[in-house]
C-alpha cells in the first residue's frame, strides 16, 4: 500500500493510544480545540479499551481534520470480527461486540503509516509501532543500529510512533524519534489522570492534559469489560517507564 502524503500544514496535534478512554479523549480534544490545529493525527490503538464505540463516534465527528493510522489493536478488532484471528481471551469476543459493523469497517481503513509535511519539521512519518511493523516497540533506549534498520526505507527525518505508551523526543541514528505518549493508558511517573499527546509545528511540543481519572475508572467498571480490573490498575498505578522500556527492548515486537 502506498503511503499517503498530506500537507503542508502549520500545526498538527498527535493523539496516540487512546484505548477507548473517553474522559481522557474529551479532555485532550478540548485542549486541541483551544490551541488550534490544522490536522489531528491518531497513530493507532484508538480502540481496544472500555468504550471503543463511543470513541469511534467521537473521532468521526472530527471529519476531515482527523487522520488515522493502524495500530495493532485496531487491526486485532478487524481480524477478530472477520474471523481472521482466533478468539483466545475472554476480551476478544467482548471487544468485537462493542463495535458496530460500520465501526469495524472504519478501523479497517487505517493505513500502516502516513506522511504529513509540517511547517518547521518537513516531512513527518506517523506510524504505530514502527514504519515496518505495527507491533515493533520503539523506546527512548532503542539502539542506533535498530532504529537505523527500521527507518531504512523512510525518507522523512522525523518519525512519530506510538505503541509503547511512553512520551519522548530524541535524536537517534540521524533522525528525530518522537512518541506523543498515550492519551488513554499512559505508562508514566505522573499523577493518575494525566493524558499525554504532542503538538507538532514548527517544533515538537510534548503536552500533558489533566482529566477526571475517577470518571474513567467508574465508566470502565460499568462496561463489563473482562479486562476492566487490569485497565483500572493501569490507570491508577501504571508500570514505570523503566519497567516498560526493559520489557519492550527485550521483546522488540509485542502484539
Amino acid at each position: 500500500m502506498t503511503t499517503a502524503h498530506l500537507g503542508p500544514v502549520s500545526r498538527v496535534a498527535v493523539l496516540a493510544d487512546v484505548h477507548g478512554n473517553v474522559p481522557a479523549l474529551l479532555a485532550v480534544l478540548d485542549e486541541v480545540a483551544a490551541v488550534g490545529v490544522d490536522l489531528i493525527v491518531f497513530p493507532g490503538d484508538l480502540s481496544w479499551g472500555p468504550e471503543p464505540q463511543t470513541t469511534v463516534d467521537l473521532v468521526q465527528e472530527l471529519g476531515r481534520r482527523a487522520v488515522f493510522v493502524r495500530g495493532n489493536a485496531d487491526r486485532a478488532v478487524v481480524e477478530l470480527a472477520r474471523g481472521e484471528r482466533e478468539h483466545t481471551r475472554p476480551r476478544d469476543p467482548w471487544m468485537v461486540r462493542q463495535h458496530t459493523p460500520e465501526a469495524v469497517e472504519f478501523l479497517a481503513t487505517f493505513p500502516l503509516s502516513v506522511v504529513v509535511e509540517v511547517a518547521g519539521l518537513g516531512e513527518v512519518l506517523f506510524c504505530h509501532g514502527s514504519p515496518r511493523d505495527d507491533t515493533e516497540c520503539v523506546t527512548p533506549r532503542t539502539s542506533e543500529e535498530r532504529f537505523a534498520e527500521l527507518s531504512r526505507d523512510v525518507a522523512a527525518q522525523v518519525i512519530v510512533t506510538g505503541h509503547t505508551h511512553l512520551q519522548f523526543d530524541r535524536q537517534v541514528a540521524g533522525r528525530r524519534s518522537v512518541n506523543p505518549g498515550s492519551v488513554g493508558l499512559p505508562y508514566h511517573l505522573g499523577a493518575p489522570g494525566t493524558a499525554y499527546w504532542a503538538l507538532l509545528g514548527p517544533d515538537v511540543e510534548l503536552r500533558e492534559t489533566r482529566y477526571d481519572v475517577q470518571e474513567a475508572v467508574d465508566r470502565c467498571r460499568t462496561t463489563g469489560d473482562p479486562s476492566g480490573d487490569t485497565i483500572v490498575r493501569y490507570l491508577l498505578t501504571p508500570p514505570t517507564p523503566d519497567e516498560v522500556i526493559a520489557d519492550a527492548e527485550t521483546r522488540v515486537f509485542a502484539d
